[in-house]
C-alpha cells in the first residue's frame, strides 16, 4: 500500500481530529498564557483556515478534503463545530461548506515585517469553527469507536483515495479503558491507497524535552507514552520526507506521535501529519 493517490475532487482525502476535551485541558501550555484547550483551538481554526485559502481556485473552493472535528469529555463524544455545522449526526464536511459556515470570525493582531527591520501589528479576520471546551474525563476508547463509525462509511464511499488520517490530541490516561482494541480496528479500514493513519499528540503540562516521531518505545517514559506509541501509525515515506523537509530526524520506522508536545510542536505535528500541507493535490 503505497500511499500515494493524488488528492483530487473526484478522489479526496479525509481528516479527522480527535480532540481530548476533559478538564485537565484547561492547564496550560509549559511558559505559555493560553490553556492546552484554547492553544489547540486557535492551531487547528488556523488550519482550518489555511486548507480553506489553499483550495481556493479561480472556479472557487475545490472540496480537496472532507473534515471533521470530534470532541471527547466525560462520557460524551461529539462534533465540536459550532454555529450551521453543529450536528448530532453529522460529522464531516466538505471544506468548501467549512469556509463557507464559520461560527464566527474574530479580528486579530498579526506581527508582519515592516521591511525596514521593524515588526508592525496587522489586523487580520481569524475566523472561528469550534470554541475550546475543558471538563469531565477522557473517554478515549469511545472516541475511536466513534471514529470508526464514521469513516467505515467514508472510505466506502471513496475507495480510491489517499486513505483519511486521524488526529488524536491527549493530555491524559483514557478514563474508559485502554484504547489499543478501538485504535487498531480504526487502523483496519482501508482504501485501495492504504490503511487509515492514527496519529498521535501528547499534550504537555510540564516544561521537558519533547520526544518528536520516534521509531522506538525504549526512549519513552511510561507505559501510557508507550502504549500512545503503539497505537500510532508509521509515517508513510511522503509524510516521513515532508518531517524530513522540516528538519526533523526520522527513519523509516518513525510513528506519527509526540510526547510532551509544546505549541509549537503541535503546529509542526498538524502539517507533518496533514497530506493537506503538502502539494498533494490536482
Amino acid at each position: 500500500m503505497s500511499y500515494s493517490q493524488v488528492i483530487t475532487r473526484a478522489n479526496p482525502t479525509c481528516i479527522l481530529f480527535l480532540i481530548d476535551q476533559s478538564g485537565s485541558m484547561a492547564d496550560p501550555f509549559p511558559a505559555g498564557r493560553k490553556s492546552k484547550s484554547t492553544a489547540l483551538a486557535d492551531a487547528i481554526n488556523n488550519l482550518l483556515r489555511n486548507l480553506s485559502l489553499k483550495c481556493t481556485k479561480e472556479d472557487g473552493i475545490r472540496d480537496y478534503y472532507h473534515i471533521g472535528v470530534i470532541g471527547y469529555s466525560g462520557d460524551t463524544v461529539k462534533s465540536a463545530f459550532g454555529g450551521k455545522l453543529a450536528n448530532e449526526y453529522e460529522y464531516l464536511f466538505s471544506i468548501s461548506e467549512i469556509a463557507d459556515n464559520p461560527y464566527r470570525i474574530e479580528e486579530r493582531l498579526k506581527s508582519e515585517d515592516d521591511g525596514a527591520g521593524g515588526i508592525f501589528q496587522k489586523k487580520i479576520k481569524f475566523p472561528i469553527w469550534f470554541e475550546p471546551s475543558a471538563n469531565g474525563g477522557t473517554p478515549m476508547c469511545k472516541a475511536f469507536k466513534k471514529a470508526h463509525s464514521i469513516l467505515a462509511d467514508w472510505v466506502k464511499q471513496y475507495p480510491n483515495s489517499f486513505p483519511p488520517v486521524v488526529m488524536n490530541f491527549t493530555d491524559g490516561e483514557s478514563t474508559d479503558g485502554n484504547p489499543t482494541l478501538d485504535a487498531q480496528t480504526l487502523q483496519k479500514l482501508a482504501t485501495n491507497d492504504g490503511n487509515v493513519l492514527v496519529f498521535n499528540a501528547h499534550l504537555s503540562s510540564t516544561k521537558s524535552v519533547p520526544i518528536l516521531y520516534p521509531d522506538n518505545e525504549t526512549i519513552l517514559p511510561d507505559k501510557y507514552a508507550n502504549l500512545l506509541f503503539n497505537i500510532s501509525s508509521r509515517l508513510p515515506s511522503r509524510l516521513r520526507e515532508f518531517a524530513q523537509d522540516l528538519g526533523f530526524q526520522v527513519s523509516v520506522n518513525s510513528k506519527g506521535f509526540v510526547l510532551n508536545a509544546e505549541l509549537v510542536d503541535i503546529i509542526h505535528f498538524l502539517s507533518v501529519g496533514t497530506p493537506a500541507a503538502q502539494e498533494y493535490y490536482s
